[in-house]
């Protein structure tokens, strides 16, 4: 069962009880024995473990949250029976800023004194979240960061393989952006010209040092007005750059405000590309339909997808049955589901795994060799690219208007290089076409 802030502590039932065991964790021990034992020293050893959650429920990063609720129930029904240990999940909102994200881990550290933390959706909110647990000594996995804006945004080095002790990742990098891209932007004819919005936060500056370089390996002419300050709200010297330019491809790695921004300000101003490349944002219904008619056709990429055809090794559920039980919940699916219940996964097999998942040393030494199914595929961390990361699959796809009635946008697979298992269901159409 789940232990709540609000409910009987381990020394009010022995309080209450006045014996070394309950009743309840007495049964098993009543029929591996034949009865009560008479050894005085019989207790109760079932643990009860904290698992720390943060992920930005307010704030520019908001959308990312949207699923949190839903995917915090199916693992708090699933985690204790699932590990053999009463699990506590304390949830905490980074409100999409830093210095929130610092403040709620360390709390959640020190003050409740979590055994396990998970974080989720954008370095603003996973990297000062993965610091605060290395610097604690505490466990940390996390995911929804391009993994080089996480590993070398947090200071490791280019020759660095086993840069953390204490914190794993596990996500897409600029590898897979650019097998997407370059499988995904062939399907519509273009001049090759790319117009960049990458700006100085940690995503921007990895895949500004590491996307670009490959894009023109890849024989595509990148045009970068140069990094931008998260919160800009005129971007009309990007937009005559690119229309000077005649930049056909846009790309951009943005937070959505931005984007949005952006975006509104290129209709307005006459630029339309032949295909609009978001990253960041773009991801989630809301945000789509947030742009109206001008969302139509803008192209982003997918770390996951009811049609993935993988499960939650910790519920059982598959990918399609999650979307399904979302939707019936009263939202259209959201990718976000995928990996954040894969966090999930990968705690409750970590806490099985160790002997002492009280012992964090050993329990961040399990989760550094740990082989786990979830629904964004299989996770085995020991792979590469270093030691403290799984580098996932990140596909193409493209906003549609919707064929279902209940819904204004749809988000179709259009590229699958990265994991073949996953069908592709379109062929990506030029913006506006």
């Amino acid at each position: 069962m789940d232990v709540s802030s609000t409910g009987p502590t381990r020394r009010d039932v022995l309080r209450a009880t006045g014996l070394g065991i309950s009743l309840a964790a007495a049964s098993p021990l009543l029929a591996a024995c034949g009865g009560l034992g008479s050894s005085p020293k019989t207790e109760n050893t079932k643990k009860n473990l904290k698992i720390g959650f943060v992920s930005p429920r307010t704030g520019a990063a908001a959308s990312f949250g949207e699923p949190d609720a839903y995917v915090l129930d199916l693992a708090k029904k699933a985690i204790s029976g699932a590990t053999g240990y009463d699990v506590q999940i304390l949830d905490r909102d980074s409100q999409s800023n830093p210095q929130r994200s610092a403040q709620v881990a360390n709390d959640l550290i020190n003050g409740d004194q979590v055994d396990l933390m998970l974080t989720t959706s954008t370095p603003e909110t996973v990297n000062p979240v993965s610091d605060a647990c290395e610097a604690a000594g505490v466990p940390c996995v996390s995911t929804v960061v391009p993994w080089e804006a996480w590993y070398f945004g947090r200071g490791a080095k280019p020759t660095d393989q086993n840069a953390y002790k204490f914190t794993y990742h596990f996500c897409f990098g600029v590898e897979q952006f650019h097998n997407m891209y370059t499988h995904e932007w062939p399907q519509v004819t273009t001049n090759k010209k790319v117009g960049v919005m990458w700006p100085n936060d940690s995503d921007g500056n990895a895949i500004r040092a590491a996307l670009g370089p490959l894009l023109t390996k890849s024989g595509y002419t990148i045009v970068d007005p140069g990094a931008y300050t998260d919160g800009t709200n005129d971007f009309s010297a990007q937009i005559a750059r690119f229309k000077a330019e005649n930049c056909e491809i846009f790309n951009t790695f943005p937070i959505p405000p931005d984007f949005a921004t952006f975006w509104r300000q290129a209709a307005q101003q006459g630029y339309r590309p032949k295909i609009c490349q978001v990253a960041k944002t773009g991801l989630f219904p809301s945000q789509v339909e947030a742009l109206g008619p001008i969302g139509i056709d803008i192209a982003g990429g997918a770390y996951w997808a009811p049609t993935y055809p993988y499960k939650s090794s910790l519920t059982g559920i598959s990918s399609k049955d999650l979307g399904d039980g979302y939707q019936q919940a009263g939202k259209q699916w959201n990718q976000q589901l995928g990996p954040s219940l894969a966090l999930f996964d990968v705690a409750a097999a970590a806490l099985k795994a160790t002997g002492d998942p009280k012992d964090k040393a050993g329990l961040a030494k399990t989760i550094g060799s740990l082989d786990v199914e979830t629904p964004i595929g299989r996770l085995q961390w020991g792979k590469g690219p270093n030691a403290n990361v799984v580098a996932t699959p990140i596909l193409g796809g493209q906003w549609i208007k919707s064929t279902d009635s209940r819904y204004q946008v749809e988000f179709v697979l259009v590229e699958n290089s990265s994991d073949p298992n996953v069908p592709v269901a379109a062929k990506l159409r030029e913006y506006g076409a």
